[in-house]
């Protein structure tokens, strides 16, 4: 693993931090004012696996219209998936953004769902991580965010999500720049942040950049404004 003190883009121990300390007074401030998120919502881990190639470049909001769309046709299923066209599944996830583009992306995973694990996701479960990530990572669509989504909410598996809310508060309050590449940021939170709080932490981030740590940020109500002082 990457030596992240070597990383990082501001000298945050001239305030007295550690990367360490940093991330755990940061997380336990905004547990303090958001309390547990129940993230990520789906119903079973199929559901969670589709949201997280459905929510690529849009909000919840239209994912959850999408998702209502495949639930009212009866076509959430691996299977029916599967052997749906791709024009009607285009159209079921037409709320989503991008509909063509992200039935593509949907039919390669489950492609690749049913072919290595029999269509059932749970199968996935107890594989070693690393593997099952550079894996997921050559289906057609999928990213380091999504593949990390679908480890960690649908197959708990121990990755840290890297999404832009994370870069934007970690990249404010001058603990790496902005540009820095995807496993960069990860590296850091695997360091110095157990692994049992990965997923609060990640949708308290999520809750964080949503409200509060904005393109145009709320700074004055943020709970985490005044960190260094």
């Amino acid at each position: 693993m990457k030596d992240t003190n070597a990383i990082l883009h501001y000298n945050i121990t001239d305030k007295g931090f550690s990367p360490e300390n940093f991330l755990a007074r940061v997380y336990e401030r905004l547990y303090a004012a958001f309390g547990p998120q129940h993230w990520w919502p789906g119903e079973t881990p199929f559901e969670v696996a589709v949201g997280a190639i459905l929510t690529q470049n849009t909000n919840w909001l239209n994912v959850e219209k999408a998702i209502f769309n495949l639930k009212a046709a009866n076509a959430l299923d691996p299977f029916i998936m599967y052997s749906m066209q791709i024009q009607r599944l285009s159209e079921l996830v037409r709320p989503s953004g991008y509909h063509n583009v992200k039935a593509k992306r949907l039919k390669a995973f489950i492609e690749f769902l049913v072919l290595n694990y029999d269509g059932v996701i749970e199968n996935m479960k107890g594989q070693d991580t690393a593997a099952l990530r550079a894996a997921l990572l050559e289906v057609n669509g999928i990213g380091p965010e999504t593949a990390d989504s679908i480890l960690l909410y649908a197959l708990e598996a121990p990755v840290f999500v890297i999404d832009a809310y994370t870069k934007r508060v970690i990249a404010r309050h001058g603990i790496m720049d902005y540009k820095r590449p995807y496993d960069d940021f990860q590296a850091l939170f695997h360091a110095h942040i157990e692994q049992d709080v990965y997923n609060e932490y990640h949708a308290l981030f999520v809750r964080l950049g949503k409200y509060f740590c904005k393109p145009r940020p709320a700074c004055a109500e943020c709970p985490i404004d005044g960190i260094f002082k």
